[in-house]
């Protein structure tokens, strides 16, 4: 976390959070909902508009991805200054880019290492790894099969809807924050 950030949230400790804001899609863009996405549906609905604006400032990318965390009920977060704004999750809280070596890479650029290789009902592919749980990219499903094929991670299939459950995160905190309201 940017130290910026940690002298703001000593500065103001009692700034609300703020949910339905910023989303993380599964291609590991992001993006930024106003009322009107927000309006539109949910971030993972697919409905027209409900995505909102993608984000494209390199330097504003860097600061949500070094500030980016989760709390201990497994809702994930951009730590802007004082304010947690949580993160509406169109898949995981990670998205992973995998090359030819099997080497893996975050969506933040964080190198990982693969712990264990988890496929749904729908064919998706996910890897738990040393930094978290999350989608492979579908650019770099092809390299995973490699690797796959190589035997270097053996697939286990776990139905979708246990995934956050068993990994332990949530992928609508707004959705959360409604029913406890």
């Amino acid at each position: 976390m940017d130290d910026i950030v940690k002298q703001a949230m000593a500065k103001w400790p009692n700034v609300p959070h703020c949910y339905g804001w910023l989303g993380l899609d599964a291609r590991g863009n992001w993006y930024m909902r106003d009322d009107a996405a927000q309006g539109a549906g949910a971030f993972a609905s697919g409905a027209p508009g409900a995505k909102g604006s993608l984000l494209k400032h390199e330097k504003l990318i860097a600061f949500i991805q070094r500030n980016y965390g989760s709390d201990a009920a497994g809702q994930w977060f951009f730590q802007n200054g004082p304010q947690r704004v949580y993160v509406e999750l169109e898949a995981t809280p990670w998205i992973w880019r995998v090359n030819d070596q099997g080497q893996v890479q975050a969506h933040d650029g964080q190198a990982a290492t693969c712990l264990r290789c988890v496929m749904d009902e729908h064919g998706w592919l996910y890897l738990y790894t040393t930094v978290g749980f999350g989608l492979v990219h579908t650019q770099d499903i092809e390299q995973a099969a490699n690797v796959i094929e190589r035997g270097a991670w053996t697939v286990e299939e776990v139905p979708r809807k246990e995934l956050a459950v068993q990994y332990g995160y949530v992928t609508s905190p707004q959705a959360t924050a409604a029913v406890r309201a």
